[in-house]
């Protein structure tokens, strides 16, 4: 009895297909937890498909992945000195994001990380002056853009790139690649034909792994099914059933990462209102769980213990039975399944 992760395998390579046609040149993105399907798994998938370059997020998943992908593994996180070192093949690319770091990857191959209004890290536009003397000393794959998902002032992506574009070529740096994240096929081909003597290349992970939600599905198994009557007492902490129904016990806990969940950024009034509605059932023990039966999200019973959780199904549904799977809405990037099943 397992919490298993179903993939339409057809359907999920006819998507992979579909961006990998719209992004010439595409570097998949393989980290974390490998989008939730493991990073063999997408490994195999990338060499499958014939892409020569793979991206990733840590030199530590560099490390492991260096042994199911033969091509070339760019490193998402950028150097920073004084990094434990980590042993790993020349087909390894670094990402830096300032000129010390530059420097001090003598022989390496390079990418270059600008700051975009992402904000996060990247070198500035006054720092472009040094860097002429800094790539002499490495290999320099190209320069990179990661750019914000959402832009709420308005702005637009393609002339963001632009921007960068005109500066690296006005301190006269090499623009033979840039790698960009997050732009639309249709922006990223602007781009392309205006300026023809770049190459652009799409950084990609969850649009290519998870952008069709129809091709995978995630099910956890019952265990075991206890019935209940108003008032019982359960769990651990011996909390009062608040009315007859049943107790089901679904393979799925915290060591699976049910339970967990990222913040998110909330945008209007109906969102802010339905976060502060499930705050206020949180305060009195009612929390929906990710589990899916007789057509209703259930609540669970009590939090969700290491590798089960405990659902109150109410007497006027169907009773669950010992084998049933029910559907999980699991986000990918937090979940770790027992198995995988290709359908």
């Amino acid at each position: 009895m397992a919490l298993s992760l179903y993939v339409d395998t057809a359907r999920w390579r006819a998507h992979q297909k579909t961006v990998i046609d719209q992004f010439p040149g595409i570097v998949p993105v393989c980290k974390g937890n490998g989008y939730g399907f493991g990073h063999e798994r997408l490994s195999e998938e990338t060499s499958r498909f014939g892409a020569d370059m793979l991206a990733v997020g840590t030199t530590y998943e560099a490390a492991r992945i260096k042994d199911w992908f033969g091509g070339d593994l760019l490193v998402l996180t950028p150097f920073r000195r004084g990094e434990e070192p980590v042993p790993l093949p020349d087909r390894v690319i670094r990402s830096v994001s300032s000129v010390d770091g530059v420097h001090a990857l003598v022989g390496a191959r390079v990418v270059i990380e600008c700051m975009s209004s992402m904000k996060r890290h990247g070198i500035g536009e006054h720092e472009l002056g040094l860097l002429h003397a800094a790539i002499e000393d490495v290999r320099l794959e190209g320069f990179a853009l990661h750019l914000p998902l959402d832009r709420t002032d308005g702005t637009d992506a393609v002339e963001e790139v632009i921007g960068w574009m005109d500066r690296l070529r006005a301190a006269r740096l090499p623009l033979h690649t840039m790698f960009v994240s997050h732009l639309k096929a249709d922006e990223q081909a602007r781009l392309q034909q205006q300026f023809p003597q770049t190459r652009f290349r799409a950084r990609i992970g969850t649009r290519l792994w998870l952008g069709d939600h129809e091709a995978t599905e995630y099910r956890g198994a019952v265990l075991d099914v206890t019935r209940v009557a108003k008032g019982d007492r359960f769990g651990y902490r011996q909390q009062k059933a608040a009315s007859d129904g049943w107790l089901v016990v679904v393979a799925g806990g915290t060591s699976h990462g049910v339970g967990l969940e990222a913040p998110k950024a909330m945008h209007g009034v109906m969102p802010r209102a339905k976060g502060v509605a499930r705050a206020g059932l949180a305060t009195v023990n009612r929390n929906l769980s990710p589990f899916v039966w007789a057509g209703k999200q259930r609540w669970f019973a009590e939090p969700p213990h290491m590798q089960v959780s405990i659902l109150f199904v109410p007497s006027d549904a169907q009773e669950p039975k010992v084998g049933d799977e029910l559907v999980a809405h699991l986000r990918h990037t937090t979940t770790q399944f027992d198995r995988l099943v290709e359908r």
